[in-house]
């Protein structure tokens, strides 16, 4: 799961902005808008976030899921290391 705030800082983190995430991800602009709008979880079609999440995932943006170690706790992000990232 991914809020639209984590969303929108994933993106920054990836160098991206929203019209690239659209074409990485196959998505359109006002798709991607109304996923970085949304105030709690994203909502909307599985499909499409998981495309978005996918498009960020390749931009070098690693997630933290509930529970996984974190020197601070709890859901998050993070740039992946440089040999992770894709060139």
């Amino acid at each position: 799961m991914i809020t639209g705030p984590q969303m929108r800082a994933a993106r920054a983190l990836a160098g991206l902005d929203q019209r690239a995430l659209a074409e990485l991800s196959g998505l359109s602009v006002p798709t991607i808008q109304r996923m970085e709008a949304s105030p709690g979880p994203v909502r909307g079609m599985i499909d499409s976030l998981i495309q978005g999440i996918a498009a960020l995932d390749s931009g070098g943006v690693g997630r933290l899921a509930e529970g996984a170690a974190s020197p601070d706790g709890g859901r998050g992000l993070r740039l992946k290391d440089k040999a992770d990232r894709p060139r």
